[in-house]
């Protein structure tokens, strides 16, 4: 939570929410375009205003991701060690493990991005971390399907509040030429994730199986679940609030953090302060067809993810065995996580998102092929370190493209956003079904589907621009106020 400040100004939002006779709020809308108008992009204080969110801000976040992602992918590495034999589940059963926590995942995620817009992130964001350790600690007394079954849902529901979260806050900070490479190294978190869990897996089952009479997975889920409690108490004292009423900043560095997010996104203080309520704001994400885009290829891309659920499975049908199979997992994501780092770094400086996303869909698409058609192990082995690659650092590019392709309204961001994450990891509840273990050594299935997924997808990747052209557009109606809203103040302004 952020540390009271001295003589904290309102800013200009708050004061438009203070002042109902809206003179106070006026003078204060005109003070804030006359910031803009001498805005200096690039200054010494707008560097060290960036230096100072970046310290604060994503080593936090990143951690809280990598905690995510162990305790959403455990499941994974607690089934390798025998969780599905002691708990009786069959293939169909485990799958829906995987499949029922995107359901609540998507039921879940646009209405807690919605309460994001309302509320304080250094008190939401932490508390959804203490929620989902707690149950992830909790998973480790479950007796049957049902019980693991029911907690996967609510795992699902309290988890749906962060990573679109996250994209938010992290909009809301950041311009177009800032925020790609963020969400990159963000989205490393994913892949370190996906090391360390195999690191700590192999440690843990190996280590304490069968102490003060616990299976080895039964430990795994207390121990990371205990974890994340912890780091979600850190977080309450770290991260920031928006740029209008962090209290971690002064008044000055307050309004120059919105001044720059205005300039970029080519704005007046009233489209910058413009609010959509929630129905408005899920009108407005729904009547533009570009979310759409973004959602099917969001799909596309995630569904051919879920094989990470399945990886510790993948590589026992390649001949490791035991804790080799954790142990060996690590150098497939430490291979995509030099992909991240280093793909949408080049992304930002050459200004594209579009060929990125292609090539590394593509680049995706040619690595199953090969996982199908080819039998030699070490060949397949290099080629899931390339599959995996290609499908997670486009990832954040697709992200990055639709959170600045539709900056304002905030809350419409917040919704495509959402909207995009859910309904794309709403593929994970049929993706979890194309690796049944019966299709071991092949998994003919699985690879000819996501071949198809990451094929077209980048397809759609290389011809987006074009349907972004020839689309209809059909603002909604409270959009189209805004809209008006802000025409008539730029008007007023040049007089």
């Amino acid at each position: 939570m952020d540390d009271p400040a001295p003589d904290v100004k309102p800013t200009p939002r708050e004061i438009t929410r203070q002042d109902s006779s809206g003179k106070g709020a006026s003078a204060e809308l005109s003070e804030l375009d006359l910031a803009l108008q001498t805005y200096v992009p690039e200054s010494l204080e707008e560097k060290k205003l960036r230096r100072k969110v970046d310290l604060w801000m994503i080593p936090m976040l990143w951690w809280m991701c990598v905690l995510c992602y162990v305790d959403r992918n455990n499941i994974g590495n607690a089934n390798a060690a025998g969780m599905s034999t002691d708990l009786g589940l069959n293939s169909s059963q485990y799958a829906m493990l995987i499949s029922i926590f995107f359901i609540a995942y998507l039921i879940m995620e646009t209405p807690s991005n919605l309460i994001l817009t309302r509320v304080r992130p250094s008190f939401y964001v932490p508390l959804t971390m203490v929620l989902w350790g707690t149950i992830t600690a909790a998973m480790s007394q479950v007796r049957n399907y049902t019980d693991i079954l029911v907690a996967r849902f609510f795992l699902g529901a309290i988890e749906a509040g962060f990573f679109p979260g996250v994209m938010y806050i992290m909009s809301a900070w950041y311009k177009r030429s800032e925020i790609g490479k963020r969400f990159s190294l963000f989205f490393t978190a994913l892949c370190f994730a996906g090391a360390v869990s195999g690191l700590i897996s192999g440690a843990v089952i190996s280590g304490l199986e069968g102490k003060h009479g616990m299976q080895g997975w039964r430990w795994l889920f207390l121990i990371e679940g205990v974890i994340t409690v912890f780091f979600g108490f850190v977080a309450k004292f770290v991260l920031f609030d928006y740029p209008e009423n962090t209290k971690r900043l002064s008044a000055e560095e307050r309004q120059l953090a919105i001044v720059r997010m205005m300039h970029d996104r080519q704005a007046t203080a009233v489209l910058q302060t413009a609010r959509l309520g929630p129905l408005a704001a899920i009108r407005a994400a729904a009547c533009d067809l570009r979310t759409y885009v973004f959602v099917v290829l969001y799909m596309l891309d995630n569904g051919s993810t879920t094989i990470s659920y399945f990886i510790p499975t993948v590589l026992k049908s390649m001949g490791y065995t035991g804790t080799t199979v954790q142990w060996m997992t690590i150098p497939v994501w430490a291979v995509a996580t030099v992909f991240l780092i280093v793909v949408p770094q080049v992304a930002d400086r050459l200004g594209d998102r579009r060929w990125s996303i292609t090539a590394g869909l593509t680049m995706s698409f040619v690595s199953a092929i090969v996982l199908f058609q080819v039998q030699h192990n070490i060949t397949r082995y290099v080629f899931l370190c390339f599959y995996i690659s290609g499908l997670y650092f486009t990832l954040p590019l697709i992200m990055t493209w639709a959170s600045t392709l539709m900056p304002l309204p905030a809350e419409k961001r917040a919704v495509v956003i959402a909207l995009t994450n859910s309904i794309g990891n709403l593929s994970a509840v049929y993706g979890s079904q194309l690796w049944p273990a019966t299709h071991a050594p092949t998994y003919a299935t699985g690879f000819t589907s996501v071949a198809c997924f990451t094929g077209i997808g980048a397809l759609i990747a290389a011809v987006a621009p074009y349907l972004f052209k020839v689309l209809p557009r059909f603002p909604s109606k409270e959009e189209k106020e805004v809209l008006e809203a802000q025409r008539r103040a730029q008007e007023e302004l040049e007089e």
